[in-house]
């Protein structure tokens, strides 16, 4: 009897395997040059993304409720792009700006498409900037170079990424998170990335006006919501 059990126990992990295997090679027709650990990611993303919503895990959301406004804009930085050029952020004055830390290795990688789709639906009211960092258990081992074609190829992002840096607190901290993270620059907002694809969005003016966690989407209702205001 315990024979017949460990059997049949045996017969569904293997059928499982199959079925998750197959399921693996589906949805990921279209990837190019992705590991299998980034493949498996892809797959398990929206499944991911339904846990942290039903458990409410990496999903707070800050906004900037009194109006807070900053002596030093956003608009005075530069962004240093993955190409080589540098982005004058007071270029994009009248447009918000949404700033995201990336990786290519995270559960989340997939948000990448969402957030080209919320790009291309409100290009002329918003910039999508991408900051890759190896901050987080080193999901992001890449170069900068690695990183693009990665993003090209399996997410056509058009929007522009910047070298890879530090996200987080520290003397290597990269100058436009540092701002984003800390009140005495920014007006209100302390919170730095607390995993990959943490979002801030900036106001037309300069002026940061909300967070989202990892969990939220970028094509969630509080996103959209918030760049369409």
């Amino acid at each position: 009897m315990r024979s017949q059990k460990l059997k049949r126990f045996l017969f569904v992990i293997v059928v499982t395997a199959i079925l998750f295997l197959s399921y693996v090679a589906i949805v990921n027709r279209n990837s190019k040059n992705m590991t299998y650990r980034q493949k498996v990611l892809k797959t398990v993303y929206p499944a991911l993304m339904w846990y942290n919503k039903i458990t409410g895990k990496k999903t707070k959301v800050m906004e900037n409720t009194e109006g807070v406004t900053t002596l030093r804009s956003l608009h005075n930085l530069s962004v240093h792009l993955n190409d080589g050029s540098e982005l004058e952020l007071g270029s994009l004055k009248g447009k918000k700006i949404l700033i995201v830390n990336t990786a290519s290795d995270c559960g989340y990688t997939d948000q990448y498409d969402d957030l080209q789709k919320l790009y291309e639906a409100n290009k002329d009211k918003l910039m999508v900037i991408g900051f890759p960092a190896n901050d987080f258990k080193e999901q992001e081992k890449g170069t900068d170079t690695e990183i693009a074609a990665f993003c090209k190829i399996n997410y056509g992002i058009t929007f522009p990424l910047a070298t890879k840096s530090s996200v987080v607190r520290g003397k290597h901290q990269n100058e436009i998170f540092k701002w984003l993270s800390d009140e005495t620059l920014n007006g209100w907002n302390d919170q730095e990335p607390t995993w990959n694809f943490c979002k801030y969005l900036v106001d037309e003016d300069g002026k940061l006006i909300k967070y989202f966690d990892t969990a939220v989407s970028p094509l969630s209702d509080e996103v959209k919501n918030a760049v369409e205001l």
